[in-house]
């Protein structure tokens, strides 16, 4: 990442756009690939005058949103087929019903802090989609929480110049942080649930 990021400061600065817009996109895609990095960079080249602040903003902005709702979409179309018919044999239908359903009442929610959420973000628009959110609400909901993260990140880069590698020490590990947390209590709800569903069978049925 370092070399890249090195190689990215030497060219021209519409190909530091491309690249804030284009990894921005794939990081919704791909969770791990590390858009928040490249656009605390792009803040420290907005501090040399290299390239603009609002429109890098909005670049990154698009992106995340972008490939957000491409997750939401293919949660959308697929997801159903993908879950729902047991191709995935360690998650039981019933836990993926009652996704569906914590998504129907708190989605909204969820949308709005996923910019926050680090390691998570196709997860939460896949399911979004699954659940059938409303298509207009989750784009301006993940545009505004897009905006808000890229906005901080790009503000830290500048403020630090060409210190901001210091940045992405604390977002490497705030990242490890989040994820390792969310998947502690993601593996809880699953394994309740396949208890659940296992043990279900056995019981007798009501009088």
């Amino acid at each position: 990442m370092q070399e890249f990021v090195q190689h990215l400061s030497e060219l021209n600065p519409l190909w530091v756009y491309v690249a804030v817009i284009g990894i921005a996109y794939i990081e919704n895609i791909f969770p791990p690939f590390p858009s928040d990095v490249i656009v605390v960079f792009a803040g420290s080249l907005v501090g040399i005058g290299t390239i603009d602040f609002t429109l890098a903003l909005l670049l990154a902005t698009a992106g995340s949103t972008l490939g957000f709702m491409t997750m939401y979409k293919i949660g959308d179309w697929f997801g159903d087929s993908i879950l729902e018919q047991g191709k995935i044999k360690f998650i039981p239908i019933e836990a993926v019903h009652r996704v569906e359903k914590w998504f129907g009442t708190y989605g909204y929610l969820v949308v709005v802090a996923n910019r926050f959420l680090a390691g998570t973000r196709a997860v939460v628009s896949f399911f979004a989609g699954m659940a059938e959110l409303s298509l207009f609400v989750t784009t301006l909901l993940s545009f505004m929480s897009a905006f808000i993260w890229n906005f901080l990140l790009l503000l830290a880069g500048k403020k630090l110049g060409e210190n901001w590698e210091r940045i992405a020490e604390y977002l490497e590990t705030y990242s490890t942080i989040v994820t390792a947390a969310l998947a502690v209590v993601g593996l809880f709800f699953l394994v309740r649930a396949v208890y659940r569903s296992r043990r279900r069978p056995s019981e007798p049925p009501l009088s």
